[in-house]
């Protein structure tokens, strides 16, 4: 009988969460959906240094936001059997395992101080050695329980010295591990450092915590950036040292999401520089006070947002663009992700959101565009709303544009277009508009296709095409050159309003009448 497969998200609550771990947060989720599988969310909070209050609901907020819904651990429906889920609140866990590693000498006690380790390292760099690290070769130098006698060691550890425990790493053993994103990956331990596993508040590092706690929750495979790939030998070695060989997870690098011009890793800098959102949520940061936009907040849709991120990096394997979450969930898999690191390109995120709220129901376009006009003060009947979204579906990127897009459904124009003006406000316009007027005043029946028939009508009296003077009338009523539908438009602004308007146009552009 094959094995569930179990995944898990495991962000660090330090801060928003950035879109490259919502990205990760996403393959995960769609690997355990793809494969029937459980998706779980786990807290790395070993570093209580950096923990930032309100990272933990930020964290779960995102997720529910694109839809992830989580099987088990925080945030879960129900309690799974594999808790606690935060790390803070496992510690007693790992100490039973770092005992383990020391007294089956794959690991050790470490005394050296930020002091000794700057001057280990400034040696090495004198040197030329090309990577400085506390290794197989170093630590013969330094005061850790290698070098040091037992009563030594007791003698420190009795004065409350501070220490960190350390893996010890054979000098000269390939580690291999295969990547399903990468293929086999092989590292010399001589070039792996003795990473600490416990740090001296004694909480355990990333390297400790998360070998034990994928083991202990039966983590199946791991899905993480590419970031983390230098660590994976160190944690190859864990689990062959604590004996879990046989059920080492499966591990997967996404590849970087880099800058739009390619030049490096995406940060929240070069967003704000560019003036787009890197967060999936506004998230004001308690310690500096500053307040970094969201995608939610910027008016981009959730779906939008799960189809954009899920190709970066993955490729159903031809040229469609469109998937719905359950699509992703029925279509992805790993196999297909790169290992090239993948341009980020805020214009095809604003594409794909205009596709998608483009196709939202009307019931959603009648909401979106009330509460725009309600930010903007504006007053606006659900009939009217409906109008517009249908409208301007085409013409808008964001659910928070109806209002700027649309601005001539709320307000008479106090401006006219001057390049139409100049261009075609002609005798026959003005007489031609004066005639408009009163025939939409005369329409008993007052909707987009009675008012175009009146138009039609009334240039073949004239005997005149009626595009000559139809930007001239569009001008007139919205005061822009282009538009929504002309006369649907006209419907949706209301028959005494539009005739007003023609009214105040004609007395206005009186004096810019052309011959």
């Amino acid at each position: 009988m094959e094995k569930e497969v179990r995944v898990r998200f495991a962000p660090s609550p330090t801060g928003a969460l950035h879109i490259g771990g919502v990205r990760t947060a996403l393959f995960n989720y769609l690997f355990a959906r793809k494969n029937g599988g459980k998706f779980l969310l786990r807290l790395e909070d070993t570093d209580q240094s950096r923990f930032v209050e309100g990272a933990e609901a930020y964290i779960l907020e995102a997720l529910n936001w694109l839809g992830m819904e989580v099987d088990e651990g925080v945030g879960a429906k129900e309690a799974g059997e594999h808790g606690p889920y935060v790390q803070s609140q496992r510690k007693d866990i790992y100490q039973k395992y770092v005992q383990q590693l020391i007294d089956q000498d794959k690991a050790y006690y470490a005394f050296d101080t930020p002091e000794e380790l700057d001057a280990m390292r400034q040696r090495l760099m004198e040197a030329k050695v090309a990577q400085p690290q506390y290794n197989s070769i170093t630590r013969s130098s330094m005061k850790n329980s290698l070098t040091l006698s037992a009563e030594e060691v007791k003698a420190k550890m009795d004065a409350g010295e501070p220490y960190v425990v350390r893996l010890k790493v054979p000098q000269k053993e390939e580690v291999r591990l295969k990547d399903m994103v990468r293929g086999w990956v092989k590292v010399m331990s001589i070039d792996i450092d003795d990473k600490v596993l416990l740090k001296s508040d004694g909480m355990p590092t990333y390297h400790l915590a998360n070998v034990v706690d994928d083991h202990l929750m039966k983590i199946t495979h791991v899905i993480r950036g590419e970031e983390w790939l230098p660590s994976a030998p160190c944690h190859v070695l864990l689990y062959e040292f604590l004996g879990w060989e046989d059920s080492m997870p499966e591990f997967a690098h996404l590849p970087l999401i880099l800058k739009p011009d390619g030049n490096g890793k995406l940060s929240k800098r070069d967003a704000d520089k560019k003036g787009y959102p890197v967060f999936p949520l506004d998230w004001n940061d308690p310690r500096s006070g500053e307040t970094s936009m969201g995608f939610r907040e910027q008016g981009y849709l959730p779906e939008a947002m799960t189809n954009f991120l899920a190709l970066l990096g993955w490729s159903p394997g031809n040229d469609e663009e469109m998937f719905s979450l359950e699509d992703l969930c029925e279509r992805f898999s790993i196999e297909r992700v790169g290992k090239a690191g993948t341009k980020f390109d805020i214009q095809k995120a604003q594409w794909f959101n205009q596709q998608y709220l483009k196709n939202r129901s009307a019931e959603d376009l009648t909401a979106f565009v009330l509460a725009d006009a309600q930010k903007a003060g504006l007053e606006c009947s659900e009939e009217k709303a409906a109008a517009i979204g249908q409208l301007l579906k085409e013409r808008v990127t964001f659910p928070t544009q109806f209002v700027a897009e649309g601005k001539y459904f709320f307000e008479a124009p106090t401006a006219y277009d001057d390049k139409v003006i100049r261009k075609k406000w002609t005798t026959e316009a003005n007489e031609v508009l004066a005639d408009f007027k009163n025939v939409v005043l005369a329409l008993e029946d007052f909707n987009a296709e009675t008012v175009k028939a009146a138009y039609v009508e009334l240039c073949e009296k004239r005997e005149i095409g009626m595009g000559k003077v139809m930007q001239s009338v569009r001008v007139a009523i919205t005061g822009q050159a282009g538009g929504a539908d002309l006369f649907e438009t006209i419907a949706t602004i209301g028959q005494q309003e539009v005739a007003e308007r023609i009214q105040s146009a004609l007395d206005s552009l009186k004096d810019r009448i052309k011959a």
